[in-house]
């Protein structure tokens, strides 16, 4: 298929499945903690605006969440079926993982989504407040078992290999392992920013359409509120994160830097713009700051970092793919610190519902944090390459022995069957966002304990009691 192998076509497969599974989670682990955010002001309150934002982001959520889990089910057809060396190399450690985060996260989630979804007016506020505190908790308990799982590919300690098997011997290094904490915080906070932006992008859409009700002010301002604060925080952890990896995987800091060769004594530059050529060993077109490389990177004015020239060829990442997701990333977190930013200056002038430029770029906005979030994942996973385990099992030696035909045919249907499922998915997102915030109308349960034609079973439910006419048998009978 297009000239590519069956090793390629596995990757391509599994970079298109989890790019999908990254972005639904995301927008799911932000939306949980703002609902709970929401229900306890409107307890705190009892101002119908937030009980309205409440059940129109709920449906949103529980959208995002069924495509999170049915994109999150196809990860264990991925490890079982084409990466089974990865499988029996590291199952022993990444399957625990795993099985907790299920035995925890998912039936955390699943155990009090219904009473979430559908029981508002069936139980009392602060239970049902509880079961959205524990959604919220679940979605971040899920986030820590997998990025365990996954940190310690990156990171690997508290094992051993036994009959080219890894064998934990330390639990807590395992979870705790270097790069753990700080991919834990970089992608919690990533959530939250990717869910403000969404908030805030939809509604930066109503505001633009007249659309100024109390609501939509509400969530407009709550998310600038998280651009304002959250972003730079992000970006500090993403600094902290950059000298640990630095300190851990130095041939990726490489790669991502486009840096091939150090002169002695000298600073290392920053390179912004450029085009990393792999054979030729050097970065074409590059357009160079001197000393900000080693100021950014090493925190000093003289240390170096890395020349991927050093390192042996077969063990170098592609640097043409992390050199720009990079800065994608990179460029989408400053315009993320714009946002909030300019959104404190019009919000001191009180023109934060008036000034419809930065309306339009809180709308263009919209996709920034998944966009950053996609770029930031290919940044880490192609980085490591060609490690799948680094320093343990190469990429090429984990995937299954399957045909070429095989991987096209498998790649071609995920292609059709994604696009189909999820593009659905996203549209029906989109018009339940472009109907925005209506007034919530209490329904009360009817029937109940001692109540007239309470519903004993389905069949029972019927609008009229067969003792009386119906009003088609009193027209007859006139």
């Amino acid at each position: 298929m297009f000239g590519l192998d069956a090793f390629e076509l596995a990757r391509i497969q599994f970079a298109f499945t989890v790019s999908f599974h990254i972005i639904f989670p995301a927008i799911t682990i932000g939306l949980a903690s703002f609902l709970m955010v929401v229900e306890a002001c409107w307890l705190r309150t009892r101002n119908d605006v937030w009980r309205d934002l409440y059940h129109f982001w709920l449906r949103i959520f529980a959208v995002n969440f069924g495509m999170g889990v049915v994109s999150g089910l196809v990860m264990a057809y991925q490890f079982g079926t084409n990466w089974s060396g990865f499988s029996a190399f590291a199952g022993s450690i990444t399957g625990p993982l795993l099985t907790y985060e299920v035995l925890t996260a998912f039936f955390l989630e699943a155990g009090f989504l219904g009473v979430m979804m559908f029981g508002w007016n069936r139980v009392g506020p602060g239970l049902h407040f509880f079961s959205t505190c524990m959604v919220a908790l679940g979605t971040l308990m899920s986030t820590f078992w997998i990025l365990a799982s996954n940190s310690f590919m990156h990171t690997p300690q508290g094992y051993e290999i036994v009959n080219n098997q890894l064998i934990p011997v330390d639990w807590f290094k395992v979870v705790f392992n270097p790069s753990f904490p700080y991919r834990l915080m970089h992608m919690a906070t990533a959530s939250f920013l990717a869910a403000a932006f969404f908030v805030g992008s939809s509604a930066a859409w109503h505001l633009l359409h007249g659309n100024k009700t109390p609501a939509v002010k509400r969530m407009f301002s709550m998310a600038m509120w998280m651009a304002l604060i959250v972003a730079p925080i992000q970006a500090g952890i993403g600094d902290a994160h950059g000298l640990n990896t630095l300190e851990h995987q130095p041939a990726k800091i490489a790669a991502i830097e486009g840096h091939w060769h150090n002169t002695p004594g000298e600073p290392s530059p920053l390179i912004l713009f450029g085009l990393p050529d792999m054979q030729a060993e050097e970065t074409k077109y590059a357009v160079e700051l001197p000393y900000l490389g080693s100021i950014i990177l090493t925190h000093s004015l003289d240390k170096q970092i890395p020349a991927l020239s050093s390192f042996p060829k077969d063990e170098r990442p592609f640097s043409p793919v992390v050199f720009w997701s990079f800065r994608i990333m990179v460029a989408l977190g400053l315009l993320m610190i714009t946002a909030g930013v300019w959104s404190l200056v019009l919000r001191l002038r009180r023109k934060l519902y008036d000034q419809r430029l930065f309306h339009r770029f809180v709308l263009l906005m919209g996709p920034s944090g998944l966009l950053a979030i996609l770029a930031g994942w290919f940044t880490t996973e192609v980085g490591r390459q060609p490690w799948v385990v680094y320093g343990l099992l190469r990429t090429r030696d984990a995937v299954s022995n399957h045909g070429t035909l095989h991987m096209s045919l498998s790649l071609l249907a995920f292609l059709i069957v994604y696009c189909s499922v999820f593009g659905v998915g996203t549209v029906y997102l989109l018009k339940l966002v472009g109907r925005g915030p209506q007034p919530y109308v209490d329904h009360p349960p009817s029937g109940g304990p001692g109540q007239a034609r309470t519903p004993a079973r389905p069949l029972s439910a019927a609008d009229e009691a067969l003792d009386h006419p119906s009003k088609d048998q009193l027209k007859r009978s006139e």
